[in-house]
């Protein structure tokens, strides 16, 4: 009599979105998954699928769908046993998923993760504090620090997606960066909805600058990089550690989103630009050496001709370090879908165009005086014929790069090489090592 030979199962995670869904990936992968004994990969072949979906604007709707849709044809084919559904679209559409798209096997919210589990077979386990399997290359990782958002933003879905804000206690975030450490990682990307709120619900203070105080402390971390921070309420502290502590990169992510004040009041951004003006002087003045990094938005209801010819004179003003531009997208169920989305589409593409050939010279301009100077990089990978790093002024996938070329060294990704510039585009620099 044969036996029938069971199939061992092997679960594949798919991440969509931005890197706090990377992050909880590898949490749902490495601190949870794996701790159970399951057999998990990232984007490879697997009979299991799980789909960390992105809600955010419609481009990254799109393409979820598009890929849950991909992966239930696969399973209609019979190339997978089985799909769930995970992040901030299930949260955000799950009642329209499970109509629209009944195949999945289940669909679950960002705050469903035990459920998840159960349904993988694993058990979720509140004691694996760190536990992760990074996705990221070796030398970096994401530290997520807070989840949620109290602000009230008229465009943003967020807040209906990842819920309230919610601090992660400093002892906790320094146990997952040992544990980082202690697997090679080398630069800390913290990460959160909001860094500046960051203590206010369980310190009853903002915590920031403490929270670098205790993370410079550990060992093996060379870089911590600050990402997604608020103009509103910035702790002025957090500068005085960044101008002390090495580890602190001179970099700032803060996203402005716009400049005019009629457009500022109906984002319900909960400033000017009197004052953020004055911020973005107050950070210069107290680290000239910060690369300031800032997205903006164009096309928003409302914006006249007037408003974004304002945007467009403040940008070349400021001659930010980095900057990206996204066009408005008019999301269901946020104080902004009341209004008209008056802006016609080629409009708001024109204007993200405009804004970005300002700061392509910005960057340009600003590229041409580190040539001849000499900067640490950390070597992300290898291109084609270089060596591809960054300087601390340098988010992975967002800013510059620094190419060196491969045919004259040698050098090994993850670590760090000192560098002189040669050559400077408008967001590359061309680098040889300094022995």
């Amino acid at each position: 009599m044969r036996t029938k030979t069971l199939k061992k199962n092997k679960i594949n995670v798919v991440t969509l979105g931005c890197s706090k869904n990377v992050y909880d990936s590898e949490v749902l992968m490495g601190g949870q998954l794996k701790a159970s004994g399951k057999d998990v990969v990232h984007e490879e072949e697997g009979n299991i699928v799980v789909i960390n979906t992105c809600g955010f604007i419609n481009n990254a709707k799109e393409e979820s769908v598009n890929t849950i849709l991909e992966y239930v044809q696969k399973k209609n084919d019979g190339d997978v046993d089985k799909v769930f559904v995970t992040g901030c679209l299930s949260e955000r559409y799950k009642p329209d998923l499970i109509k629209e798209i009944p195949n999945v096997d289940e669909y679950f919210g960002t705050t469903e993760l035990p459920g998840l589990l159960k349904a993988l077979g694993a058990d979720y386990r509140h004691e694996l504090i760190g536990e992760r399997l990074t996705t990221t290359p070796k030398n970096y990782a994401y530290l997520k620090i807070a989840e949620g958002c109290d602000r009230p933003c008229s465009f943003c879905a967020i807040p209906l997606m990842r819920g309230k804000h919610k601090s992660t206690p400093i002892e906790d975030l320094v146990t997952e960066s040992e544990k980082l450490a202690a697997k090679g990682v080398k630069e800390l990307i913290l990460i959160a909805q909001d860094l500046t709120y960051y203590g206010l619900d369980i310190y009853k203070k903002r915590n920031l600058a403490e929270l670098l105080e205790a993370l410079v402390k550990v060992e093996g971390i060379e870089w911590i990089r600050l990402h997604y921070a608020f103009p509103t309420g910035f702790p002025l502290d957090v500068l005085d550690v960044m101008k002390r502590e090495p580890k602190v990169c001179n970099y700032l992510d803060i996203p402005l989103q716009h400049i005019s004040d009629a457009v500022l009041k109906s984002m319900r951004r909960g400033t000017n630009k009197a004052k953020t003006t004055k911020l973005i002087s107050q950070f210069r003045e107290a680290v000239p050496e910060m690369t300031i990094r800032t997205t903006l938005i164009v096309g928003y209801p409302g914006e006249t001709e007037e408003n974004f010819q304002e945007l467009k004179q403040w940008v070349s003003d400021m001659r930010f370090e980095r900057l990206g531009c996204f066009t408005y997208s008019h999301e269901e169920n946020t104080h902004a879908y009341t209004l008209e989305d008056d802006v016609p589409e080629e409009v708001k593409v024109d204007r993200a165009n405009q804004i970005m050939e300002i700061q392509s010279q910005i960057s340009w301009e600003l590229n041409q005086h580190k040539i001849g100077e000499t900067f640490k990089v950390v070597i992300d990978r290898k291109e084609g014929n270089y060596f591809v790093g960054r300087t601390e002024f340098d988010s992975p996938d967002v800013d510059n790069e620094v190419l060196i070329d491969a045919s004259k060294c040698y050098l090994k990704t993850g670590e760090f090489a000192t560098v002189k510039v040669t050559e400077a585009e408008d967001f590359d620099l061309y680098a040889e090592v300094v022995l």
